[in-house]
């Protein structure tokens, strides 16, 4: 009999439904011929996978990916229908996003649980920026390629930001895991005076 999620995993899961589905309506609208605005909103999803894995560990990270994803992409359709965007396009958008998501998660929970215990820093960031640069791969050629739309730039641009997010996203990172895990930075306990 499989045990439920735990409750304090619904936090992260609605934080991952939020981030997919609100990032993939924003990579359906360009900023230039580099960017879309999904390049500024997807980085918050290795965040949050960053920050359960930290937490929990990497069977609780995959499970947020795991019901994070399909609730994303039911939401990325939702929204898309909702900014009058073409339901073709956002049901393609979709699951190059899904496929993209998912592939990346799984890497980066992967990646990052190898390096959990060196320097704070470094799990977060290569796992981050690696599975960024296999997201970005996967998701802007399943999305738009065959398309006529200037998706190769838009995916370097795209890895450009996430390269910068990455490094930004630290910063929320560091500032959370005390709250979060709360015993990996409290003091020792006192010695007992003689």
């Amino acid at each position: 009999m499989k045990t439920p999620l735990p409750l304090s995993l619904l936090l992260p899961i609605v934080a991952m439904m939020a981030v997919i589905g609100v990032s993939n309506v924003a990579v359906q609208h360009a900023i230039n011929d580099w960017l879309t605005w999904g390049a500024f909103t997807y980085p918050l999803a290795f965040l949050v996978t960053d920050l359960t894995n930290r937490a929990w560990g990497p069977g609780r990270a995959r499970a947020v990916a795991y019901v994070g994803f399909p609730f994303g992409m039911g939401l990325s359709i939702v929204l898309a229908v909702a900014a009058d965007i073409p339901l073709w396009e956002g049901v393609r958008v979709a699951l190059a996003s899904g496929f993209a998501f998912i592939c990346a998660q799984l890497f980066d929970i992967a990646l990052f649980h190898r390096l959990r215990r060196s320097l704070w820093w470094r799990a977060p960031l290569v796992s981050s920026l690696s599975a960024s640069a296999l997201d970005t791969a996967i998701f802007f050629s399943a999305a738009f390629a065959l398309t006529g739309l200037p998706w190769v730039t838009w995916a370097l641009g795209d890895f450009g930001i996430k390269v910068g997010m990455a490094a930004v996203l630290l910063i929320p990172f560091r500032l959370l895991m005390p709250w979060i895990v709360p015993s990996l930075y409290s003091d020792p306990q006192p010695q007992a005076s003689r």
